[in-house]
């Protein structure tokens, strides 16, 4: 008979506390509740003095904010042609393998050569259906559109 009263008190704790958390009057994710009004939060004890004082928070920067200053190298809030341009010599100077300031195309497709290389498993010099399937390019998973306001931030713990 115990069994029943307690699965009965129990049931009904469950159902209460989801109706609860289903109205939104369930403590925050940090197990702290919200005050409801001035009164009660007077009525809190304040903050010892030995507290860790809150730091304030850096403006976070826009995505082109960080695209210019990476671009912006001597940080004179404008950006020249050859800042510009510096990220595409580089590349361009790790695919001119001889150093003579000319694309050969044998220097501008080593990397499909090697994949190519890699692939043919046999060394026959073709690819089969198995081995061509190993060269389709790794697709990244799509970032969602927007965050939503309402979805609590993750803990970093």
């Amino acid at each position: 008979m115990w069994r029943y009263l307690v699965g009965g008190i129990g049931g009904v704790a469950m159902v209460a506390g989801g109706w609860l958390m289903w109205n939104g009057a369930a403590p925050s994710a940090h197990g702290v509740t919200a005050l409801s009004s001035p009164a009660m939060a007077a009525t809190t004890a304040p903050a010892p003095q030995d507290a860790p004082a809150v730091l304030p928070e850096a403006p976070e920067r826009s995505r082109e904010q960080k695209r210019f200053d990476r671009y912006d190298k001597d940080r004179d809030a404008r950006i020249t042609r050859e800042e510009y341009l510096a990220s595409r010599r580089k590349a361009f100077a790790k695919l001119d393998t001889d150093g003579d300031g000319r694309l050969s195309f044998d220097e501008w497709s080593i990397k499909i050569r090697e994949r190519f290389a890699t692939a043919d498993r046999d060394r026959s010099g073709t690819l089969t259906a198995a081995e061509f399937a190993t060269t389709a390019p790794k697709r990244r998973v799509p970032r969602p559109a927007c965050r939503c306001p309402e979805a609590p931030p993750a803990a970093d713990d």
